[in-house]
């Protein structure tokens, strides 16, 4: 797949994610296209979507699998969508590294 739902940005990445809430487990499970050609970042948590809860959750885990502080990552688009647009703090080049070894890309 040559599409990527990162893109570098002037002070990191922004991320395009589909999240599953209450999904059973925390946990980021590939690259998907949408019906709409858009490219997204398919992740799941266990926390409901109530409260911003399971928005904290995927923040939480998208700066574990990345290997950075969770004040790095932040929601900037999508808050009660299932679509979600985060800014990730960093080096773009590392960043998009690491989001493709998380997602076997490559």
């Amino acid at each position: 797949m040559a599409a990527r739902p990162w893109t570098p940005t002037a002070g990191g990445t922004l991320l395009v994610v589909r999240l599953t809430p209450k999904g059973g487990r925390d946990s980021i499970e590939g690259v998907a296209q949408l019906a709409d050609g858009r490219c997204v970042l398919n992740a799941r948590v266990r926390a409901a979507p109530s409260e911003g809860e399971a928005n904290a959750a995927l923040v939480r885990l998208l700066a574990r699998e990345l290997g950075i502080a969770p004040r790095s990552v932040a929601l900037i688009a999508g808050e009660t969508g299932r679509i979600k647009r985060l800014a990730i703090a960093g080096t773009a080049p590392a960043l998009a590294a690491a989001l493709e070894k998380i997602c076997a890309i490559g």
